[in-house]
């Protein structure tokens, strides 16, 4: 899943799990950028140096990364592939240039991208958040300009109105659930009646 920033993917994500606790899980990402006032290492975020997170790139411990405003954000391995056995439909919230990568990396992989109702919901939400600078702000977004702009490379769009979060958390699981019973997801199902 992504959207520019200060579409409430984080939000939608927390509503999707409190609904679905036993058939989603968020995938935790690596990140170099410091912590914001409530985030907790290891729930919002793996909070690592540039170092470590170079030395985990080298080991081949990262799925996928990129940089967004000048910090790494990327995709651990082991626990992605632990939950995905388990049979857990995981959930990656990533920036576009680390979507095109799983695409790349995963072509079953199922790509979804939120957006705001408009362009002035997304720079007010953004200034709510009163833990950005006025130049973070601009940067986030002419950012998401370009995310918007990389969209139709997606399989599917969710907008999320304000206060929607709980319906635009349930239009994903539907997708996911839809996604499911593909045909091509479901090679064995008619080998009993064809042999």
């Amino acid at each position: 899943m992504s959207g520019p920033s200060g579409c409430g993917k984080g939000t939608i994500v927390k509503a999707l799990l409190e609904k679905y606790p036993d058939q989603f899980a968020l995938s935790v990402s690596a990140t170099t950028r410091a912590p914001r006032p409530g985030e907790e290492n290891g729930v919002h975020y793996h909070f690592i140096s540039g170092e470590e997170f170079e030395r985990r790139i080298a080991e081949d411990e990262i799925l996928e990364y990129t940089t967004y405003c000048g910090n790494y954000y990327g995709t651990p391995k082991k626990e992605l592939y632990e939950r995905t056995a388990a049979g857990i439909n995981v959930i990656l919230e990533i920036e576009v240039e680390g979507a095109m990568n799983v695409r790349r990396l995963c072509p079953e992989a199922v790509l979804i991208f939120v957006l705001p109702p408009d362009p002035e919901t997304l720079e007010a939400r953004l200034r709510g958040r009163g833990t950005n600078t006025e130049e973070d702000i601009k940067n986030r977004l002419l950012t998401a300009k370009r995310e918007i702009a990389v969209m139709k490379d997606y399989d599917y769009v969710v907008i999320n109105e304000d206060g929607g979060a709980e319906i635009a958390a349930k239009e994903i699981a539907g997708i996911i659930f839809a996604e499911q019973h593909k045909i091509e997801r479901c090679p064995e199902a008619a080998k009993a009646f064809i042999g």
